[in-house]
């Protein structure tokens, strides 16, 4: 990877179609770390602004959102029309400080073994060029969080003390992060594992953007270009009662009926299990319905007869056909 910073500058109308004139720095070409562009994907315009921000005026941006609404994604695709190298990192329970801030480690040096110091994930990044996205930021740690607190300053500088070594970030370092929760912890029983999160570290966050599922119509054109085989009127008519299904449980996640609802993720699947099988029913059954607790399966029966106007057997042989 190149250490040089951001040599090329982007106009935000041309490249992500909003309507803004704001030009924002980015790489001339794309790197081995940078995301593959998705051309069929859309932004959300206020957190695209929210993400441009934080790569223009190194800013430190957390998302927000249920599960499925694609944070994660937001942040790459942002990024991949920027040519900025990224680097994911899953705060789940077993990431510890250790990896991230690094651990001696006994090599061979000519036919010796010595001890010497490996850099974790965050030392690596902050001498790069580099948009470091923090997953489950809400679900980390307390001894990790504490860890990465002294890097939501701007200038933040990072102590090793392993190494007795300051490091000052890189002018294109850039950090960002998403949350189901805004660091409340599990308020509605939804994400068990999730903490509370300390008010000082959430307060240092310059910018929390929120996001939550495309409008219908959004979400629709997606799947049609991820599965062009439902073109035509029928395959509109199918598209648009798999996305009303689709926001039917994600109106009953929120409510609390349903302990599951399905992605813009998992209606594309459906939407491609729909050409395997040739059957929208087996298809919703295969790919959503066996995921979901039993008692739950008749509210889901009942929004797919809703939404398309049909019997869907939810027996078991019927789900294992």
């Amino acid at each position: 990877m190149t250490s040089n910073g951001p040599d090329a500058r982007i106009a935000v109308r041309e490249v992500f179609g909003l309507d803004t004139d704001l030009v924002v720095p980015g790489f001339a070409e794309p790197g081995e770390h940078v995301p593959e562009p998705d051309p069929a994907y859309r932004f959300n315009p206020d957190v695209t602004l929210a993400l441009l921000a934080g790569f223009a005026h190194n800013r430190r941006v957390l998302v927000q959102g249920l599960h499925g609404t694609g944070k994660s994604t937001h942040i790459e695709q942002v990024a991949a029309r920027l040519n900025w190298p990224c680097l994911r990192v899953n705060l789940d329970g077993h990431v510890s400080r250790l990896d991230l801030v690094g651990r001696d480690a006994v090599v061979l040096r000519e036919g010796k073994q010595v001890t010497e110091f490996r850099e974790g994930v965050l030392p690596w990044s902050l001498r790069r060029p580099i948009a470091l996205i923090l997953d489950e930021y809400d679900a980390g740690r307390p001894d990790v969080m504490f860890v990465i607190q002294r890097l939501l300053e701007r200038e933040g500088r990072f102590t090793l003390t392993d190494a007795n070594t300051v490091l000052r970030p890189h002018p294109g370092f850039r950090l960002f992060a998403t949350a189901n929760t805004v660091g409340l912890g599990n308020l509605n029983g939804l994400y068990h594992g999730v903490q509370r999160l300390n008010h000082a570290q959430i307060d240092r966050w310059n910018i929390v953007a929120a996001l939550d599922y495309l409008p219908p119509a959004e979400e629709a054109a997606i799947v049609h270009a991820r599965v062009p085989g439902l073109a035509g009127e029928r395959g509109r008519r199918l598209v648009a009662a798999m996305v009303a299904v689709a926001g039917l449980t994600r109106e009953g996640f929120r409510a609390g009926d349903l302990s599951a609802l399905m992605s813009p993720r998992t209606v594309i699947t459906w939407a491609e299990n729909c050409e395997i099988f040739g059957d929208p029913a087996l298809a919703f059954r295969l790919t959503f319905l066996n995921k979901c607790d039993e008692a739950e399966r008749p509210v889901v029966t009942e929004y797919f007869q809703r939404c398309f106007d049909r019997e869907l057997d939810s027996s078991p042989l019927a789900a294992t056909a």
